[in-house]
């Protein structure tokens, strides 16, 4: 009884910004990593990046120097503040996250959001 839920995708222009939230909802005992993966039409799915509980980032080469990501632990929402946006950002974004639930032991499960596109025009 875990739900993602993320939003503030959109079309933006090149060189432009957007920024993604994605909050968790449910029966959360604890969010260990939470991150963002984008799939592009015909590729896979690949990490963004990622943050853990701590506040550890981890960000792909592609991205590092113009994302962003952070979480607000409160409110179980992890963002990714994407600038200097690239046609090749655009793909469908999806948060995950490593959750322990409420009353279960001994067991992590990821989850995933319904995704959120973003597309950059050239």
């Amino acid at each position: 009884q875990v739900q993602l839920v993320e939003s503030g995708g959109g079309l933006v222009q090149a060189g432009g910004s957007l920024r993604l939230s994605c909050a968790a909802s449910g029966s959360i005992f604890r969010i260990n990593t939470m991150g963002w993966y984008r799939q592009a039409p015909g590729k896979q799915r690949e990490l963004v990046a990622s943050i853990t509980s701590g506040g550890s980032t981890t960000y792909a080469d592609s991205v590092r120097g113009r994302f962003t990501i952070s979480r607000d632990n409160a409110k179980n929402t992890v963002y990714l503040q994407m600038d200097s946006l690239k046609p090749e950002d655009t793909a469908v974004y999806y948060c995950n996250a490593d959750v322990r639930r409420l009353g279960v032991t001994f067991k992590n499960e990821d989850y995933w959001g319904q995704g959120t596109q973003v597309t950059v025009s050239s």
